[in-house]
């Protein structure tokens, strides 16, 4: 009973370093800054075995009249867009997924500022995260 339970404690625990949140480092472009980040590869039949990312989204330039976005996207997918806040700091935190797989191996994360249809949108560089 003691070796069954003690396989079931590690099992449980290998689940958690899986599940650990990871610090992500500060990303700052033109107007744009994405702050205090954390990110996790959630293991498989967890949330969707989805990137997992939690940040703090700032319009760096509040005088300049655009918006900020943060944009996030896992293999084989496109970009997904989660808005901020013109003149604020907003909490973000999702999780993107791959709907017809059990989790994913990559992800990428970036930060952007939108300046409208007639130019082109200024983002910081992009992060891979890899499982």
């Amino acid at each position: 009973m003691a070796v069954l339970a003690a396989g079931l404690f590690l099992t449980g625990a290998g689940s958690a370093v899986a599940d650990a949140w990871h610090t992500m480092p500060k990303l700052r472009s033109e107007g744009v800054v994405l702050k205090n980040g954390k990110y996790t590869m959630y293991p498989k039949f967890t949330k969707h075995g989805g990137f997992g990312f939690k940040v703090d989204l700032q319009d760096d330039n509040a005088a300049d009249g655009h918006n900020v976005y943060v944009q996030a996207r896992v293999e084989g997918y496109s970009w997904r867009r989660f808005n901020g806040q013109q003149r604020k700091t907003v909490r973000i935190q999702k999780e993107v997924y791959d709907g017809a797989a059990l989790y994913v191996s990559n992800a990428w994360i970036r930060a952007c500022r939108d300046r409208g249809s007639l130019r082109p949108d200024n983002c910081t560089r992009t992060l891979h995260h890899k499982r």
